[in-house]
């Protein structure tokens, strides 16, 4: 019942104006109720995005994923597309491939069952004798996958709209920045002790800047200059901002020719629901990917990518790569410390939400994504919480 009577709050909140919403009730954050729901309503059926196609450029390129616990890899094909499977071998379960890498097959590390990079069984080592046995009854299931814009996404739900269709409104901007043609430069995997959600809201909010990130990027961004879009879309939600001439990153490079006017030191930041979010700008992409490992822990998947102009300007990659990690771990290590701060205070017994700032727009757009997935009558959520 309690979480019932959260979501009320949630759906309460989602619908009413902006101006008079205030945060999640705490019970969104801690209950582990909450977070089956989410995994059903929202995580087996979006899209999720494990990463950039250009972290994967060659055959046999390969990362490996999960989606509500459901291991899975992208990997590069020989005609230069890119499938998504079960990272779960078909004869015992065991997982197949770990992090990322290349391989030219994927071989099961338990009874050495091989997989060619389309997903069929090439080889089954000691079968023979078992009657019926055919290798072409245990193909690798695949996962529906889709890129746009230089992204991977993946989906469990065979019937979720086409990335490119949720994701129109906002093609053209971000295709100017021509990210399918940023360079990767670093992706890492952490584990934080945080909601996922927690995350999510701290991303898409520009009010901690100046306070949280005050040693890094917060001295560069003019809040004011702040743009949200007109109306919430049920897919997504965005900011704008600019940096100033100071800013050691987020302007575009003097070797920058496609990009004109303000967009030349005009970042671009999305949240595609329910957990891909990124700062797009003229010199570098930097992106977080999340999946809930229990109520209070977080997968998070960081990576940064350059613009090939902005990389170009560095004496070489690994000083490039030098500079750029140390400063997002830093930037990374700021968010962590806030996040991981309010789970705890979300506990407390008279914690209780306050009114949204104007800045905060994006945690309303959050909340009304939220109250569609989690509170209708139809999903059938609204009954389960109530049991």
């Amino acid at each position: 019942m309690a979480l019932f009577d959260a979501l009320q709050k949630l759906k309460d909140t989602a619908s009413g104006p902006f101006e008079q919403a205030t945060g999640s009730p705490p019970e969104l954050y801690t209950s582990p109720d909450m977070l089956d729901l989410e995994l059903r309503e929202i995580f087996e059926r979006e899209w999720h995005c494990p990463g950039l196609a250009a972290d994967i450029a060659g055959p046999g390129d390969y990362v490996t994923f999960s989606i509500a616990g459901q291991p899975v890899f992208s990997i590069r094909q020989k005609d230069g597309s890119i499938r998504s499977f079960s990272n779960v071998c078909r004869h015992r379960m065991m997982q197949l491939l770990e992090g990322s890498g290349n391989t030219r097959s994927i071989v099961c590390p338990y009874h050495a069952w091989t997989y060619g990079h389309d997903g069929t069984l090439r080889g089954a080592p000691h079968m023979e004798k078992s009657k019926g046995f055919s290798k072409k009854d245990f193909c690798l299931p695949e996962v529906r996958t889709e890129i746009w814009n230089g992204w991977i996404y993946i989906t469990l739900n065979q019937d979720a709209a086409p990335v490119a269709e949720l994701l129109a409104p906002v093609n053209d901007l971000v295709a100017q920045y021509r990210m399918d043609k940023y360079v990767p430069c670093e992706t890492q995997d952490h584990v934080w002790q945080t909601n996922w959600k927690l995350l999510t809201e701290n991303f898409m909010e520009g009010y901690h800047l100046p306070v949280a990130h005050k040693a890094t990027v917060g001295k560069w961004i003019g809040l004011d200059d702040t743009v949200f879009p007109d109306q919430p879309n049920p897919h997504f939600t965005w900011q704008t901002f600019t940096k100033g001439e100071t800013a050691t990153y987020g302007r575009a490079a003097d070797a920058n020719d496609y990009l004109e006017g303000r967009w030349r030191y005009t970042t671009f930041m999305p949240t595609v629901f329910p957990a891909h979010m990124y700062i797009l700008a003229p010199d570098h992409v930097w992106y977080l990917s999340l999946r809930p490992k229990g109520v209070g822990q977080v997968h998070v998947r960081f990576g940064v990518a350059l613009a090939p102009e902005r990389l170009a300007a560095f004496p070489s990659k690994e000083a490039a790569l030098r500079d750029l990690v140390t400063f997002f771990d830093h930037v990374n290590e700021e968010d962590r410390f806030v996040v991981e701060g309010i789970y705890k205070g979300a506990h407390g017994a008279l914690a209780q939400a306050g009114p949204l700032s104007f800045l905060e727009r994006e945690i309303h757009d959050f909340q009304k994504y939220l109250a569609i997935r989690l509170c209708p009558e139809k999903s059938g959520a609204a009954k389960v919480a109530a049991e």
